[in-house]
Protein backbone atom coordinates (compact mmCIF):
# COMPACT_ATOMS: atom_id res chain seq x y z
CA UNK A 1 0.00 0.00 0.00
CA UNK A 2 1.26 3.56 -1.29
CA UNK A 3 2.61 5.67 1.91
CA UNK A 4 2.42 9.26 0.94
CA UNK A 5 4.11 11.64 3.01
CA UNK A 6 2.55 15.40 3.19
CA UNK A 7 3.25 18.67 4.97
CA UNK A 8 0.86 20.01 7.68
CA UNK A 9 -1.07 22.69 5.65
CA UNK A 10 -4.70 22.63 7.17
CA UNK A 11 -6.45 22.77 10.47
CA UNK A 12 -7.38 19.15 10.26
CA UNK A 13 -3.53 18.02 9.56
CA UNK A 14 -2.75 19.80 12.52
CA UNK A 15 -5.26 18.48 14.40
CA UNK A 16 -3.69 14.43 12.99
CA UNK A 17 -0.09 15.62 13.40
CA UNK A 18 -0.81 16.22 17.61
CA UNK A 19 -3.39 13.87 17.98
CA UNK A 20 -1.29 10.76 16.84
CA UNK A 21 0.46 10.15 19.94
CA UNK A 22 -2.68 9.09 21.19
CA UNK A 23 -2.73 6.16 19.31
CA UNK A 24 0.87 5.36 19.07
CA UNK A 25 1.03 4.90 22.49
CA UNK A 26 -2.41 3.37 23.14
CA UNK A 27 -2.38 0.85 26.31
CA UNK A 28 1.01 2.07 27.33
CA UNK A 29 0.85 2.84 31.01
CA UNK A 30 4.66 4.25 30.95
CA UNK A 31 3.47 7.23 28.66
CA UNK A 32 2.67 10.96 29.62
CA UNK A 33 0.64 12.70 27.42
CA UNK A 34 1.61 15.99 26.57
CA UNK A 35 -1.19 18.63 27.13
CA UNK A 36 -2.42 19.41 22.93
CA UNK A 37 -2.43 23.34 23.88
CA UNK A 38 1.29 23.15 24.84
CA UNK A 39 1.89 21.05 21.87
CA UNK A 40 -0.18 23.87 19.59
CA UNK A 41 2.18 26.40 20.86
CA UNK A 42 5.28 24.71 20.15
CA UNK A 43 3.71 24.45 16.62
CA UNK A 44 3.05 28.08 16.04
CA UNK A 45 5.24 29.51 13.58
CA UNK A 46 3.09 33.02 14.39
CA UNK A 47 4.53 32.99 18.21
CA UNK A 48 6.66 30.52 19.34
CA UNK A 49 10.15 31.92 20.34
CA UNK A 50 12.14 29.24 18.21
CA UNK A 51 10.92 30.92 14.73
CA UNK A 52 12.46 34.05 15.57
CA UNK A 53 15.58 32.46 13.94
CA UNK A 54 14.59 29.07 12.75
CA UNK A 55 12.73 27.31 9.93
CA UNK A 56 10.95 23.86 10.15
CA UNK A 57 8.50 21.55 7.76
CA UNK A 58 5.78 19.39 9.90
CA UNK A 59 5.22 16.31 7.60
CA UNK A 60 2.58 13.29 7.93
CA UNK A 61 2.81 10.26 6.45
CA UNK A 62 -0.84 8.42 5.33
CA UNK A 63 -1.34 5.37 4.10
CA UNK A 64 -4.84 4.32 2.26
CA UNK A 65 -6.03 7.82 3.80
CA UNK A 66 -4.80 6.83 8.01
CA UNK A 67 -1.94 9.32 9.00
CA UNK A 68 0.49 6.34 10.71
CA UNK A 69 3.49 8.84 11.45
CA UNK A 70 4.55 12.28 11.61
CA UNK A 71 8.05 14.06 11.80
CA UNK A 72 9.30 17.70 11.85
CA UNK A 73 12.45 18.73 9.22
CA UNK A 74 14.05 21.42 11.16
CA UNK A 75 16.95 24.19 10.49
CA UNK A 76 18.37 25.88 13.21
CA UNK A 77 19.91 28.75 12.28
CA UNK A 78 21.86 29.54 15.66
CA UNK A 79 23.41 26.67 16.29
CA UNK A 80 24.87 26.34 12.40
CA UNK A 81 26.07 29.93 12.72
CA UNK A 82 27.58 29.00 16.19
CA UNK A 83 28.62 25.30 15.86
CA UNK A 84 29.92 26.38 12.25
CA UNK A 85 28.14 23.29 10.94
CA UNK A 86 25.34 22.24 8.44
CA UNK A 87 23.34 20.29 10.23
CA UNK A 88 19.81 19.87 10.38
CA UNK A 89 17.63 18.32 12.91
CA UNK A 90 14.70 15.70 12.81
CA UNK A 91 11.83 16.33 15.96
CA UNK A 92 8.38 15.59 16.76
CA UNK A 93 8.44 11.60 15.21
CA UNK A 94 6.20 9.49 15.89
CA UNK A 95 5.42 5.83 14.25
CA UNK A 96 3.83 2.92 13.69
CA UNK A 97 6.29 0.06 14.08
CA UNK A 98 6.61 -0.27 10.14
CA UNK A 99 10.17 0.25 8.59
CA UNK A 100 8.28 1.34 5.55
CA UNK A 101 6.77 4.22 7.11
CA UNK A 102 9.86 5.42 9.07
CA UNK A 103 11.71 5.40 5.86
CA UNK A 104 9.19 7.34 3.94
CA UNK A 105 9.52 10.18 7.04
CA UNK A 106 12.78 10.17 7.60
CA UNK A 107 13.46 10.58 3.58
CA UNK A 108 11.35 13.03 3.18
CA UNK A 109 12.81 15.13 5.95
CA UNK A 110 16.20 14.71 4.49
CA UNK A 111 15.06 16.26 1.48
CA UNK A 112 13.83 18.97 2.98
CA UNK A 113 17.10 19.16 4.72
CA UNK A 114 19.33 18.52 1.52
CA UNK A 115 17.00 21.55 0.07
CA UNK A 116 18.48 23.62 2.41
CA UNK A 117 22.28 22.95 1.64
CA UNK A 118 22.51 21.37 5.33
CA UNK A 119 24.89 17.85 5.13
CA UNK A 120 24.02 16.09 8.74
CA UNK A 121 20.41 15.19 9.57
CA UNK A 122 20.70 14.68 13.87
CA UNK A 123 17.89 14.10 15.96
CA UNK A 124 15.87 13.04 17.82
CA UNK A 125 15.59 16.97 18.36
CA UNK A 126 12.87 19.19 18.63
CA UNK A 127 14.13 22.19 18.29
CA UNK A 128 17.53 22.29 20.12
CA UNK A 129 19.24 20.77 22.93
CA UNK A 130 17.17 22.73 25.15
CA UNK A 131 13.95 21.70 24.08
CA UNK A 132 12.65 17.94 24.28
CA UNK A 133 15.91 15.68 23.09
CA UNK A 134 17.31 12.30 22.21
CA UNK A 135 15.15 8.67 21.90
CA UNK A 136 15.14 6.28 25.15
CA UNK A 137 17.15 3.36 24.06
CA UNK A 138 17.22 1.80 28.01
CA UNK A 139 14.89 2.50 31.03
CA UNK A 140 11.53 1.89 29.80
CA UNK A 141 10.45 0.32 32.89
CA UNK A 142 9.28 3.87 34.33
CA UNK A 143 7.31 6.91 33.13
CA UNK A 144 9.71 10.18 32.19
CA UNK A 145 10.19 12.90 34.29
CA UNK A 146 9.29 16.69 33.46
CA UNK A 147 10.63 17.56 30.59
CA UNK A 148 12.16 14.56 29.18
CA UNK A 149 11.37 12.20 26.31
CA UNK A 150 9.66 8.45 26.15
CA UNK A 151 9.31 6.79 22.87
CA UNK A 152 8.38 2.68 22.39
CA UNK A 153 11.31 0.58 22.52
CA UNK A 154 11.16 -0.25 18.95
CA UNK A 155 11.80 3.70 17.51
CA UNK A 156 15.43 2.27 18.38
CA UNK A 157 14.91 -0.22 14.93
CA UNK A 158 13.30 2.31 12.89
CA UNK A 159 15.99 4.86 13.14
CA UNK A 160 18.88 2.54 13.07
CA UNK A 161 17.06 0.49 10.40
CA UNK A 162 16.59 3.84 7.86
CA UNK A 163 20.97 4.10 8.45
CA UNK A 164 21.31 6.36 11.42
CA UNK A 165 24.65 6.52 13.77
CA UNK A 166 25.09 7.12 16.99
CA UNK A 167 25.92 10.67 17.89
CA UNK A 168 26.07 11.42 21.11
CA UNK A 169 24.52 9.30 24.32
CA UNK A 170 22.77 11.18 27.09
CA UNK A 171 22.21 10.01 31.12
CA UNK A 172 19.73 10.53 33.37
CA UNK A 173 21.22 9.89 36.61
CA UNK A 174 18.72 8.69 40.00
CA UNK A 175 19.19 9.61 43.55
CA UNK A 176 16.64 8.47 46.51
CA UNK A 177 15.86 9.81 50.28
CA UNK A 178 17.84 6.69 51.91
CA UNK A 179 20.73 7.83 50.01
CA UNK A 180 23.31 8.54 53.08
CA UNK A 181 24.76 11.97 53.30
CA UNK A 182 28.25 11.26 53.93
CA UNK A 183 29.68 12.56 57.22
CA UNK A 184 33.14 13.23 55.45
CA UNK A 185 31.83 14.36 52.49
CA UNK A 186 29.09 17.00 54.91
CA UNK A 187 32.73 18.31 56.36
CA UNK A 188 34.36 19.30 53.30
CA UNK A 189 31.52 21.31 52.12
CA UNK A 190 30.95 23.15 54.88
CA UNK A 191 34.93 23.92 54.94
CA UNK A 192 34.13 24.93 51.49
CA UNK A 193 31.44 27.23 52.04
CA UNK A 194 33.09 29.46 54.91
CA UNK A 195 36.36 29.16 52.76
CA UNK A 196 35.44 30.39 49.46
CA UNK A 197 32.14 32.47 51.04
CA UNK A 198 30.03 30.69 49.12
CA UNK A 199 26.35 31.33 50.44
CA UNK A 200 23.32 29.43 48.82
CA UNK A 201 19.78 30.82 48.89
CA UNK A 202 16.65 29.59 47.51
CA UNK A 203 14.41 31.60 44.45
CA UNK A 204 12.62 34.79 45.22
CA UNK A 205 9.31 34.07 43.19
CA UNK A 206 8.12 38.27 44.20
CA UNK A 207 11.62 39.22 42.23
CA UNK A 208 10.93 36.74 39.05
CA UNK A 209 12.06 39.57 36.61
CA UNK A 210 15.48 39.55 37.92
CA UNK A 211 16.37 36.40 38.79
CA UNK A 212 15.49 34.98 35.57
CA UNK A 213 17.87 37.39 34.11
CA UNK A 214 20.73 36.25 36.66
CA UNK A 215 19.89 32.80 35.33
CA UNK A 216 20.11 33.97 31.95
CA UNK A 217 23.68 35.05 32.55
CA UNK A 218 24.90 32.03 34.18
CA UNK A 219 22.88 29.62 32.01
CA UNK A 220 24.59 30.45 28.92
CA UNK A 221 27.65 31.66 30.05
CA UNK A 222 28.47 28.38 31.75
CA UNK A 223 27.11 26.07 29.14
CA UNK A 224 28.38 27.62 25.77
CA UNK A 225 31.73 24.85 25.42
CA UNK A 226 29.20 22.58 25.69
CA UNK A 227 28.31 19.60 22.81
CA UNK A 228 25.00 21.12 20.94
CA UNK A 229 24.60 23.87 23.19
CA UNK A 230 22.93 27.08 21.72
CA UNK A 231 22.22 29.81 24.13
CA UNK A 232 18.69 30.64 24.38
CA UNK A 233 17.29 33.63 23.50
CA UNK A 234 15.63 36.26 26.31
CA UNK A 235 12.41 35.23 24.79
CA UNK A 236 13.34 32.12 24.91
CA UNK A 237 13.71 31.90 28.32
CA UNK A 238 11.38 34.25 29.48
CA UNK A 239 8.53 32.12 27.56
CA UNK A 240 10.05 28.81 29.73
CA UNK A 241 10.14 30.82 32.70
CA UNK A 242 6.46 32.23 32.08
CA UNK A 243 5.54 28.34 31.85
CA UNK A 244 7.36 26.74 34.89
CA UNK A 245 6.46 29.38 37.37
CA UNK A 246 3.33 28.28 37.99
CA UNK A 247 4.91 24.40 39.50
CA UNK A 248 8.35 26.35 40.30
CA UNK A 249 8.81 25.15 44.49
CA UNK A 250 11.34 27.85 45.67
CA UNK A 251 12.97 26.03 48.34
CA UNK A 252 14.70 23.87 45.34
CA UNK A 253 15.61 26.44 42.98
CA UNK A 254 18.98 27.95 44.38
CA UNK A 255 21.48 30.49 43.56
CA UNK A 256 25.21 30.65 45.40
CA UNK A 257 26.27 33.62 45.70
CA UNK A 258 29.87 35.18 46.72
CA UNK A 259 29.86 38.65 47.84
CA UNK A 260 26.76 39.20 47.13
CA UNK A 261 27.01 38.22 43.21
CA UNK A 262 25.09 35.43 41.95
CA UNK A 263 27.97 33.22 40.11
CA UNK A 264 26.10 29.87 40.20
CA UNK A 265 22.18 28.10 40.08
CA UNK A 266 20.59 24.97 40.17
CA UNK A 267 17.46 24.46 38.89
CA UNK A 268 15.20 21.57 40.54
CA UNK A 269 11.54 21.17 39.37
CA UNK A 270 8.81 18.90 40.95
CA UNK A 271 8.20 16.21 38.53
CA UNK A 272 4.46 17.75 37.00
CA UNK A 273 4.44 14.61 34.79
CA UNK A 274 2.85 12.73 38.08
CA UNK A 275 0.04 14.86 37.87
CA UNK A 276 0.27 15.80 34.14
CA UNK A 277 -0.11 11.96 33.44
CA UNK A 278 -3.69 11.70 34.83
CA UNK A 279 -5.12 14.57 32.53
CA UNK A 280 -4.63 12.50 29.11
CA UNK A 281 -3.66 15.99 27.54
CA UNK A 282 -6.54 18.28 28.17
CA UNK A 283 -6.97 21.01 30.94
CA UNK A 284 -10.70 21.22 30.33
CA UNK A 285 -13.40 20.01 31.14
CA UNK A 286 -11.79 18.15 34.04
CA UNK A 287 -8.25 17.86 33.64
CA UNK A 288 -7.31 20.59 35.35
CA UNK A 289 -9.22 19.21 38.56
CA UNK A 290 -7.45 16.03 38.19
CA UNK A 291 -3.70 17.88 37.51
CA UNK A 292 -4.44 20.24 41.03
CA UNK A 293 -5.46 16.80 42.80
CA UNK A 294 -2.62 14.49 41.76
CA UNK A 295 0.09 17.43 42.19
CA UNK A 296 -0.05 17.38 46.24
CA UNK A 297 1.25 13.85 45.93
CA UNK A 298 4.32 14.27 43.82
CA UNK A 299 7.18 13.20 45.40
CA UNK A 300 10.08 13.19 42.73
CA UNK A 301 12.07 16.26 41.09
CA UNK A 302 13.75 16.61 38.40
CA UNK A 303 17.64 18.93 38.44
CA UNK A 304 17.13 19.59 34.64
CA UNK A 305 19.27 23.22 34.71
CA UNK A 306 22.68 23.49 36.44
CA UNK A 307 25.60 25.96 35.09
CA UNK A 308 28.50 27.71 37.64
CA UNK A 309 30.48 30.77 35.92
CA UNK A 310 33.41 29.87 34.22
CA UNK A 311 35.60 32.05 36.81
CA UNK A 312 34.75 30.52 39.98
CA UNK A 313 34.77 26.97 39.02
CA UNK A 314 36.85 24.28 40.24
CA UNK A 315 35.66 26.20 43.96
CA UNK A 316 33.09 23.64 45.10
CA UNK A 317 29.84 25.83 44.17
CA UNK A 318 28.97 22.29 41.82
CA UNK A 319 28.91 20.54 44.84
CA UNK A 320 27.21 22.70 47.32
CA UNK A 321 24.62 23.42 45.20
CA UNK A 322 23.81 19.40 44.32
CA UNK A 323 24.25 19.22 47.83
CA UNK A 324 21.91 21.71 49.06
CA UNK A 325 19.17 20.93 47.11
CA UNK A 326 19.43 16.94 48.08
CA UNK A 327 19.10 18.24 51.73
CA UNK A 328 16.34 20.54 51.36
CA UNK A 329 14.73 18.57 48.46
CA UNK A 330 14.56 15.78 51.38
CA UNK A 331 13.34 18.04 54.16
CA UNK A 332 10.14 18.82 51.82
CA UNK A 333 9.48 15.00 51.23
CA UNK A 334 10.41 14.50 48.57
CA UNK A 335 11.52 10.73 47.89
CA UNK A 336 13.85 10.55 44.57
CA UNK A 337 15.33 12.86 42.27
CA UNK A 338 16.19 13.13 38.32
CA UNK A 339 19.68 14.39 37.45
CA UNK A 340 19.19 14.98 33.96
CA UNK A 341 20.82 15.03 31.19
CA UNK A 342 24.84 14.47 31.36
CA UNK A 343 26.42 13.76 28.51
CA UNK A 344 28.18 10.51 28.83
CA UNK A 345 31.70 11.70 28.08
CA UNK A 346 31.69 14.52 30.73
CA UNK A 347 33.49 12.65 32.68
CA UNK A 348 33.86 14.93 35.67
CA UNK A 349 30.14 15.51 35.98
CA UNK A 350 29.32 12.00 36.03
CA UNK A 351 31.97 11.26 38.48
CA UNK A 352 30.33 13.73 40.87
CA UNK A 353 27.33 12.67 40.74
CA UNK A 354 28.25 8.89 41.25
CA UNK A 355 30.54 10.03 43.90
CA UNK A 356 27.01 11.21 45.67
CA UNK A 357 25.37 8.09 45.21
CA UNK A 358 23.34 9.05 42.08
CA UNK A 359 22.88 5.93 39.73
CA UNK A 360 22.67 5.87 35.91
CA UNK A 361 18.65 4.60 35.23
CA UNK A 362 18.06 5.28 31.76
CA UNK A 363 20.15 6.58 28.84
CA UNK A 364 18.98 8.50 25.46
CA UNK A 365 20.84 9.09 22.32
CA UNK A 366 20.80 11.35 19.70
CA UNK A 367 21.74 10.05 16.16
CA UNK A 368 23.57 11.77 12.90
CA UNK A 369 22.92 10.69 9.29
CA UNK A 370 24.78 11.82 6.73
CA UNK A 371 22.50 13.60 4.05
CA UNK A 372 25.35 13.47 0.92
CA UNK A 373 24.16 9.73 1.24
CA UNK A 374 20.77 10.54 0.81
CA UNK A 375 18.90 9.41 -2.51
Amino acid sequence: MKIDVIPVQSPSDLKAFIDLPWWIYRGDRHWVPPLRSEVKKRLDRSTYPFFDYGAAEFFLARRDARVVGRIAAIKNDRHINIHEEPVGFFGFFECIQDQEVADALFSRAADWLSGHRLEVMRGPVSYSTNDECALLVDGFDSSPVIMMPYNPRYYLDLIEGFGFQTAKDLLAYEITDDVPVDDRLSRIIERTRRRNRIMIRPFKKKQLDQEVQYVKDIYNSAWEQNWGFVPMTDREIDHMAADLKRIIDENIVLFAEIEGEPVGFMLALPDFYQAQKHANGRLFPFGLAKILWHARKIDAVRILAFGVKAEYRQQGVDALLYHDVYVEGKKRGYRRGELSWILEDNAMMNSALQRMGARVYKRYRIYDYPLKHNG
